[in-house]
């Protein structure tokens, strides 16, 4: 078999970043209006601006605002006196692959931070389905942090998010019907989360180039984990699968366990090392950093885990890789 058909299968599951360096905001500039997300993030900017817009118009709808408006009055409020997580899932692509990520990865940390009733997904058409959810980007993503960030105990209570996406060095691309729309950079997402009072926090990010928001989102009570360093990108968002590497290591695998976050993350770490190292790929390094304080409001939510693991489901990540191998001998 010929090169050129090797590579089209390889290209069917690598991830790379979608090839939009785009500039982030100045460390110290001013940040977007909080009640003015898309326009801020997606306004032609002058030079050295926040992002750049290539097509607005699919972007979010009406439509989504108003499921996301049920959604989000359908939460359960704070138990005060006790450590409740929220957990936002938001899918910044409409490629199946996100889609399908983000629905798991919501039953998943629901049911590992005694969340269900208390969780909002953003995502997309998964290729399979047609369910009634509104899809992720900046403005339905900030709204959701900010419904959130109304009915917490900043105190007391935490957020879990997790985001799936293509990623940039400049941050995260919001891509909708295969039209880059804008890019999330880290400042931005720091502010929405200060401005909501989110300070008690997990955030996973698992998108090419990720430990960029390394940095922005390391906290004294926060815990940031990325699934790739701020200058490696990430492996299997091919639209036909399941889970991207990470995603599959670290939500559809480590995170099932009643094990603390930090061996949870070890062990995904492992597991998309091995993944990496079999298809001899550079690998993607993921990142973490828990904060000293994060203890205080994780350790109790982590002894309510369920003491079984759940089984994983979906195609397994590394499937796709070692057929395009299997298929060139």
């Amino acid at each position: 078999m010929g090169r050129r058909p090797m590579m089209a299968r390889l290209i069917a599951w690598l991830c790379f970043g979608v090839g939009i360096a785009l500039p982030a905001l100045a460390p110290g500039g001013p940040a977007p209006a909080l009640d003015a997300p898309v326009r801020a993030a997606m306004a032609d900017p002058p030079s050295g601006g926040a992002a750049q817009r290539r097509d607005a118009r699919p972007g979010i709808s009406d439509l989504d605002r108003r499921r996301l408006a049920s959604a989000a009055e359908g939460l359960a409020p704070q138990r005060p006196g006790v450590v409740d997580a929220y957990v936002v899932v938001a899918a910044l692509d409409s490629d199946p692959v996100f889609g399908r990520e983000a629905r798991e990865a919501a039953r998943v940390l629901a049911r590992r931070y005694d969340a269900a009733g208390r969780t909002l997904l953003l995502a997309g058409y998964d290729g399979r389905s047609i369910d009634p959810l509104p899809r992720g980007g900046l403005e339905t993503l900030e709204t959701a942090l900010n419904h959130v960030g109304r009915l917490i105990d900043p105190d007391e209570d935490a957020l879990i998010l997790y985001v799936t996406a293509h990623g940039t060095p400049a941050g995260l691309a919001w891509r909708d019907q295969g039209a880059f729309i804008a890019t999330l950079p880290p400042t931005w997402l720091n502010y929405v989360l200060r401005h909501g009072r989110l300070r008690n926090r997990l955030v996973i990010i698992s998108a090419c180039f990720s430990g960029v928001f390394l940095p922005a989102l390391a906290s004294p009570e926060g815990a940031v984990i990325t699934a790739a360093a701020a200058d490696r990108t990430s492996f299997g968002c091919a639209s036909d699968n399941d889970w991207t590497f990470f995603g599959d290591a670290l939500l559809n695998h480590a995170l099932r366990k009643s094990q603390p976050l930090a061996a949870a993350f070890g062990e995904a770490r492992g597991l998309v090392g091995a993944w990496e190292a079999r298809g001899k790929l550079i690998p993607s390094n993921p990142q973490i950093a828990v904060g000293p304080q994060a203890a205080a409001w994780l350790r109790p939510i982590e002894a309510r885990m369920p003491k079984d693991a759940s089984a994983p489901v979906g195609r397994p990540a590394i499937e796709a890789m070692d057929q395009a191998v299997a298929a060139n001998h």
